[in-house]
């Protein structure tokens, strides 16, 4: 009984430890009507990403998204979730820098996937993922995809399952 106790309190002590501590994400107001709970919505002029928590509430995680002419918007869904995923740069990529190799190791500082993916319906072009460059988060960096910093991603991660609605709003 007494262990019972002790572990409910250990765990409601947790509980007010802010999700934000050590990294960038908060709670927000969240004023963009018609998105339900568990919808993810990035807003590409702002470089964040919102994932709806309801109750006009959101968490707000900074991102990196398309540089100019890589930028796309609508809707879309998580398709599928790694861990640690390997990287094979798109042809696009490739031709931009030829010396890449076919494929970069899940877990190498060198994958630009960082700790987590979530790739995106529409043939995997595009993910939310992690990034080996976390000074790019708040830019227009990528090719289309949207990076998070990798303990972000990791927190993201674990919220949202596949077949989550993805909103890109310009």
């Amino acid at each position: 009984m007494r262990r019972g106790i002790l572990l409910r309190v250990m765990l409601a002590a947790l509980a007010v430890i802010p999700a934000s501590a050590g990294v960038a994400r908060d709670t927000v107001a969240f004023e963009k009507p018609g998105y339900r709970p568990g919808t993810i919505v990035v807003s590409t002029s702002e470089r964040r990403l919102y994932l709806v928590v309801g109750e006009g509430r959101a968490i707000r995680y900074p991102v990196a998204v398309g540089r100019r002419g890589k930028q796309w918007q609508g809707q879309t869904r998580i398709e599928r979730k790694y861990i640690q995923p390997a990287w094979s740069p798109p042809e696009e990529i490739r031709r931009d820098n030829p010396k890449l190799p076919d494929v970069i190791a899940g877990g190498s500082p060198e994958n630009p996937m960082g700790a987590r993916a979530m790739t995106l319906t529409g043939g995997g072009q595009y993910a939310i993922h992690g990034t080996n460059k976390p000074k790019s988060i708040g830019t227009f960096a990528s090719y289309g995809c949207v990076r998070m910093l990798n303990d972000d991603i990791v927190d993201l991660y674990e919220r949202v399952g596949v077949g989550t609605t993805v909103v890109m709003l310009p």
